[in-house]
């Protein structure tokens, strides 16, 4: 990592840090993982602003303090393992990893943007992520999965589905921005204790809906 990067990496988390992200874990990851890297090539140069950035297939790279806000809330523990809906560019994907997870399934209803995921991750990081196409707001998708000690939504629902909430495991933490069409998203955090659920909705925020279905092209 050259001088110049360092000192580009250093202004980015303290640029979040201005915008009120204060969780040392998630700072320390986002200094780790470039931005850059997961950003299609003709918007790199904003990779480092608080933006969401245009993917292929009509999806967006979310900006970076919602990115931080849900990481903080799902409190990634060394060891986890995760359930991601949601792949996008995998930024968020290795994220989950340098937060010490020990393995991340994501699902990706586009095989374009699975394919870019896969290719993104840096090859230390590949074994740990096991990025599959397919439908996470469908039950079937996910009918044999073990239980997950952390699943995160990279977009907003009307309603957590029942199957990814039966999917938490004892101790585990649900995290995703819930709202419909004519209310604001509040990203909202699903907890397992004592073998039930609480669900906390918390601070508003924007994140595109995630779309039911495995696209048929692309």
């Amino acid at each position: 990592m050259t001088t110049e990067n360092s000192i580009e990496d250093a202004a980015f988390v303290m640029a979040l840090r201005g915008r009120g992200v204060r969780d040392t874990d998630t700072l320390r990851a986002m200094e780790r993982v470039p931005r850059e890297r997961f950003a299609p090539a003709p918007h790199r140069d904003l990779a480092r602003r608080d933006l969401a950035l245009p993917l292929p297939c009509g999806q967006t790279m979310t900006a970076p303090t919602t990115v931080a806000g849900m990481l903080t809330a799902l409190a990634v523990r060394p060891g986890a393992r995760i359930l991601e809906i949601g792949t996008g560019s995998g930024y968020v994907t290795a994220l989950l990893i340098r937060l010490g997870a020990r393995h991340v399934h994501s699902v990706e209803r586009y095989a374009t943007l699975a394919e870019d995921a896969r290719n993104n991750l840096v090859p230390e990081d590949r074994p740990l992520a096991g990025i599959v196409l397919g439908d996470g707001l469908d039950a079937g998708t996910l009918a044999q999965a073990e239980p997950f000690d952390r699943i995160l939504l990279n977009g907003t629902v009307a309603v957590i589905p029942d199957h990814l909430a039966r999917l938490l495991a004892p101790g585990g933490r649900l995290v995703a921005p819930v709202g419909g069409p004519e209310a604001a998203a509040l990203l909202t955090l699903v907890r397992r204790a004592d073998g039930s659920l609480e669900a906390r909705p918390g601070v508003p925020l924007r994140l595109a809906p995630l779309t039911p279905g495995r696209a048929r092209v692309l």
